[in-house]
């Protein structure tokens, strides 16, 4: 069986960082892509631009996706997900600062599989982002047996 990547979304420099030592650190063997904004994230899901010769049902294990995203959002690099059929299972773990309530319940409403907000401390934020991994790669059952 293929070991499938992860897809991390995010524009900020310190927590994509952070995310990637906190991944590193629990010893996934899966490889980590990053994108930084909306529009790259759709482009690199579905094979498009810089992203073509991508295969698009090579698709990640998860994807990490940061709601405040330069170009579009992560609701709606959700929303567009979720109305193709190549992408409407594709678990998608959205992350933010914010603890809007709006925020959370439109992305439920567009179809996130879970919401976590980025702990402030340090610490914190690196055990959530590893404990992430290990479930959505180790524990997790995606459909199609993979």
């Amino acid at each position: 069986m293929k070991t499938r990547s992860i897809l991390l979304v995010e524009d900020n420099a310190q927590d994509e960082m952070l995310m990637l030592l906190a991944l590193n650190k629990v010893a996934l063997a899966n490889r980590i892509d990053v994108v930084r904004d909306g529009q790259q994230a759709l482009d690199y899901l579905f094979a498009q631009g810089e992203y073509s010769a991508r295969k698009p049902e090579d698709s990640p294990a998860v994807v990490l996706l940061d709601i405040s995203l330069p170009r579009l959002s992560g609701l709606e690099v959700l929303e567009q997900l979720r109305a193709s059929p190549i992408t409407k299972l594709l678990p998608i773990v959205l992350l933010t600062s914010s603890d809007e309530e709006k925020d959370r319940l439109r992305g439920y409403e567009h179809g996130a599989n879970s919401y976590v907000r980025k702990p402030l401390d340090f610490g914190a934020f690196a055990e959530t982002v590893a404990r992430l991994g290990v479930y959505w790669i180790a524990t997790n059952e995606p459909p199609g047996g993979d």
